[in-house]
């Protein structure tokens, strides 16, 4: 399930993305606490930019990249207001080059979007292979479907399945995802949450390795 730019859009435009939480993923902080952020990274999908922020105050050579102008131009007036010089570029996720420059790839909560509903992520996880240097790793942190919740959630074996060869998949744990209560998010009475909330929903993190 891939969307147009023009969707990625509206919900910058709007205000309504129910990822945009003013603060880092807690599961993203504590990949760098335990010293699992290496080299240069590439923050893909990095929508408000806070991952590519936070690593750029870290001193970490990273790049954030999202297809959607709106979260370019959000991301880069993000990091104006905290006077951080971080580097965000417009990019497709299936397209990302042709030459391993990465080390680290950190996805938080774009791979769902293509595994989705039967989605088929092998396009997008080819496009990482081909700008992750040999032996560098992808984390991702995707909504799982352990728990009612809003969002695509998706199931612990559309990760697995989709890191065939040239992947070692290390480990693939259940976490926590960190989101905003929008109106946009149409479930949202049914689960009896209140619109504006902050709640923490069932994940996937998983390190995949590029051999």
């Amino acid at each position: 399930m891939n969307r147009p730019s023009e969707f990625w859009n509206s919900v910058y435009d709007d205000g309504s993305a129910p990822w945009v939480i003013g603060e880092p993923q807690p599961a993203v902080l504590e990949l760098i606490e335990q010293g699992w952020i290496r080299g240069a990274v590439l923050d893909v999908g990095c929508g408000a930019g806070e991952h590519t922020i936070r690593l750029t105050e870290l001193g970490y050579d990273v790049l954030g990249v999202d297809l959607s102008p709106s979260a370019i131009a959000y991301a880069r007036a993000n990091a104006e207001r905290r006077g951080v010089a971080a580097r965000f570029e417009e990019a497709d996720a299936l397209k990302l080059g042709e030459e391993p420059r990465y080390r680290t790839i950190l996805d938080s909560a774009l791979f769902h979007v293509f595994a989705h509903d039967n989605g088929d992520p092998t396009d997008y996880v080819s496009s990482l292979h081909k700008v992750l240097e040999p032996g560098g790793l992808v984390h991702i942190l995707a909504l799982s479907d352990a728990e009612p919740g809003f969002g695509p959630r998706i199931s612990r074996t559309a990760i697995s399945d989709a890191f065939g060869a040239g992947w070692e998949l290390e480990e693939l744990a259940p976490a926590r995802y960190r989101g905003r209560v929008s109106e946009a998010v149409v479930e949202a009475e049914q689960l009896g949450l209140t619109p504006g909330s902050i709640v923490d929903g069932a994940a996937w993190l998983a390190r995949v390795r590029r051999s």
